[in-house]
């Protein structure tokens, strides 16, 4: 006996009909639930409903994303049935379907060049690529080892939440980043004018290696202090 199982593209491949079984493939899709057929000799034998179940926590975390800002696209190879089912419930507006690692991957480019910066979260061989393509490629922990080496940053836990408490963390870096740097220009710009004596002809005054110091001493603690405050943070 040959037998083949999987989805539309093999069972057109190998010239089976899967019309008859059409009907009920369009309604396990629409439970979120990716139908495999199965062909016995070249002859169309049944459907396999394969569902992978959504975690609880991941429609929180698209909402927390999007709370952010943030655009989120669900790049998958299901059925586009399946990946809207999917989609409706964790609350992700946009989906690319029916997509291989490297429709994936265009896909990203085409973000990329409309002028968008991506971040990619995926755990499996297929994302490998798409992790490597995106600006910040984000794998799971728990995912292949082949995902893990391809991306940026690895989420210790496989819970999405973690992508959202990433990406906060980022920005409350970038933002103590610039702080730093604000304070420390102005310390230079106001303290070496001083220390070369701009204002010792109108007003006399000058300032002494001591002062001189303890303000650059002072400055490197602020910016520390600034720094440290991060560890305090309570992340989305």
């Amino acid at each position: 006996r040959t037998i083949a199982v999987g989805n539309a593209s093999l069972m057109s491949a190998q010239g089976v009909d899967t019309g008859p079984l059409a009907d009920d493939t369009e309604r396990l899709a629409a439970q979120g639930r990716t139908p495999v057929y199965v062909a016995v000799d070249g002859v169309l034998a049944g459907v396999i409903a394969v569902a992978d179940p959504v975690r609880a926590t991941s429609a929180e975390a698209i909402a927390r994303l999007q709370a952010m800002g943030l655009d989120v696209v669900m790049l998958t190879g299901d059925h586009q049935r399946t990946a809207d089912a999917i989609a409706r419930i964790a609350g992700v507006n946009h989906v690319v379907a029916n997509v291989r690692p490297e429709g994936k991957v265009a896909e990203i480019w085409r973000l990329q060049s409309g002028g968008r910066v991506v971040a990619m979260v995926g755990d499996g061989i297929n994302d490998a690529p798409a992790l490597a393509q995106a600006d910040v490629g984000m794998a799971i922990g728990s995912g292949t080892d082949v995902a893990v080496d391809a991306a940026d940053i690895v989420l210790m836990r496989g819970d999405l939440r973690g992508a959202a408490q990433a990406i906060d963390l980022s920005r409350r870096t970038m933002l103590t980043m610039k702080q730093n740097l604000f304070w420390a220009f102005i310390y230079n710009v106001v303290g070496i004018p001083v220390a070369a004596g701009v204002l010792f002809p109108a007003f006399g005054l000058t300032l002494s290696p001591v002062l001189a110091s303890a303000a650059m001493a002072f400055s490197s603690v602020s910016v520390v202090g600034n720094s440290l405050r991060l560890r305090r943070a309570r992340l989305a």
